[in-house]
């Protein structure tokens, strides 16, 4: 499957956001990139504006268009507000689970863990990164992959109390997601209300 595998730097730039993570670069050059990143740029229209918050959105969860589109349908059917159901839907990913339990030290490297079939739900393995976790499922680490070495520093420190939806339990190493995240609790600076309105026109 094709995924953004650039310079992330690169992108962290674009959106003046810490995509990937903490990027030291944006300390150092808080302009977009390219030759006229640093002049006066033009005026971004609404459209522009709109397509830039679902292509930072995109980037951040690790999503293609194709995916994207059809979790916005799925947002779109369900009761509720739209954008925030979109964005429950996205945190609500096995691979972004894995990233927020600490076991990946970034969504991609928490793809590549469950792609390679480290990670368990409910002691099974699931290989599947767009697999959606249902409250109180159990996400843990495979027998055999406890003793890898990026999960290991991945956890090494990590504070698990800034998710009040899951809980950790270390001993084990696995993790229950225990409600879908409200919207205050989602840390992501993404406005969600810019990307219904793209797909509205």
């Amino acid at each position: 499957m094709a995924r953004y595998t650039g310079p992330k730097s690169k992108i962290a730039r674009k959106f003046g956001d810490p995509i990937f993570g903490a990027d030291k670069v944006l300390s150092k050059k808080n302009y977009p990139p390219g030759q006229h990143g640093n002049s006066r740029r033009r005026k971004t229209s609404e459209y522009g504006t709109q397509l830039r918050e679902k292509q930072k959105a995109k980037y951040t969860y690790g999503v293609l268009e194709k995916q994207f589109r059809n979790l916005f349908d799925k947002a779109q059917r369900a009761s509720g507000v739209t954008g925030e159901i979109l964005l429950q839907l996205l945190e609500s990913r096995l691979d972004n689970v894995v990233y927020r339990l600490g076991i990946a030290p970034t969504r991609a490297a928490a793809r590549q863990l469950v792609s390679h079939r480290h990670i368990t739900v409910d002691g099974k393995v699931v290989n599947i990164p767009s697999y959606t976790l249902k409250p109180g499922q159990i996400i843990g680490v495979r027998e055999r992959s406890k003793s890898l070495e990026v999960i290991s520093d991945a956890l090494a420190g990590f504070n698990h109390s800034k998710y009040p939806w899951m809980e950790w339990e270390q001993a084990t190493l696995s993790g229950r997601f225990l409600h879908i995240p409200e919207r205050a609790d989602i840390p992501e600076n993404i406005k969600e209300q810019l990307i219904v309105e793209l797909y509205s026109k």
